[in-house]
């Protein structure tokens, strides 16, 4: 009887132990007066911020040029350690876009990685970074994102083996890894750097690609923007903090110069996956890439 009790009290144990684990790791959302109080967003804004977050890099139909690239059809296939990933289609398409989305399951989506039915979305999807984001600015983009034209190809579905299909675990992927803090601590930064560190940190997720990540796909804050393995496979990801082998030996303006040119300053070219993150940051303002310059000599050089 009393070995009865023992495992009576095990399962009981497992089973509050689990129902707090779901309960903790549930998909999120913001309440609904954060979008409410958005209003009329500012276009202009919501281009540059769309510029900033690189959107058409991912989000374009493979091969998409000049004008289509603004189609953003999703299809790109994104490899990983974890299995491969297709990018979605985010056109203001009614079906197979987001058209019929609300701001406020656009934002969730940003902010929490929570999809419109309610669902875990896939971190592949930087969402880690764009939590840093304001209401705002995700207020603009959405309005930009409207303006576009609508496509209706439907991407295809992700390619995960077991157990990374099983979206129930992100939820601990996110108690672990999704917050708003910063990812560094910069005591008595200016205006400039706590700008660059918005842009960089927030809608352009540098660190998405130029931090290591542990064997949980979480990005190793202790090693911010050292560089790491190509997490598509071969090569490396190169180093852009102020350290010898990184940015140690380049000015701010330098930075800002190769974010605008993709010339570095031995007049070598931008190349890699890096050609449309350049293209991207050169539809920047030139206060905007002079931040992020000014941040990324602000911050420890590891």
């Amino acid at each position: 009887m009393g070995f009865k009790k023992i495992i009576g009290g095990i399962v009981v144990l497992g089973a509050i132990g689990a129902g707090a684990f779901l309960f903790i790791t549930a998909p999120q959302r913001l309440p609904a007066e954060t979008w409410a109080a958005a209003g009329a967003p500012d276009l202009a804004n919501g281009e540059r911020i769309f510029h900033a977050g690189g959107c058409v890099s991912c989000h374009a139909a493979p091969g998409a040029a000049d004008d289509q690239k603004l189609v953003l059809a999703g299809g790109m296939a994104l490899k990983s350690p974890f299995g491969t990933f297709h990018a979605p289609n985010i056109s203001p398409d009614e079906t197979a876009g987001i058209g019929a989305w609300t701001l406020a399951e656009f934002g969730d989506a940003m902010k929490r990685g929570t999809g419109r039915n309610g669902e875990h979305l896939y971190p592949s999807f930087p969402y880690a970074s764009y939590s840093r984001m304001t209401v705002k600015d995700i207020n603009d983009l959405y309005g930009y994102l409207k303006t576009l034209p609508k496509s209706g190809n439907v991407a295809p579905g992700h390619e995960l083996p077991f157990p990374f299909n099983i979206r129930l675990a992100l939820g601990g992927w996110k108690f672990l890894y999704l917050n708003e803090a910063p990812r560094v601590d910069l005591a008595n930064a200016d205006e400039t750097v706590k700008h660059g560190q918005y842009l960089v940190e927030g809608p352009g997720h540098c660190g998405e690609c130029h931090t290591p990540r542990d064997v949980l796909g979480g990005l190793k804050t202790d090693q911010w923007l050292a560089g790491g393995p190509n997490p598509e496979g071969e090569g490396r990801i190169p180093n852009i903090t102020p350290a010898e082998g990184g940015f140690g030996s380049w000015s701010a303006g330098d930075i800002a110069n190769y974010l605008e040119t993709g010339f570095t300053p031995d007049f070598d070219s931008v190349g890699g996956s890096m050609v449309s993150v350049q293209k991207n940051m050169a539809q920047l303002s030139k206060e905007d890439r002079d931040a992020i310059a000014a941040y990324l000599k602000a911050i420890p050089a590891r």
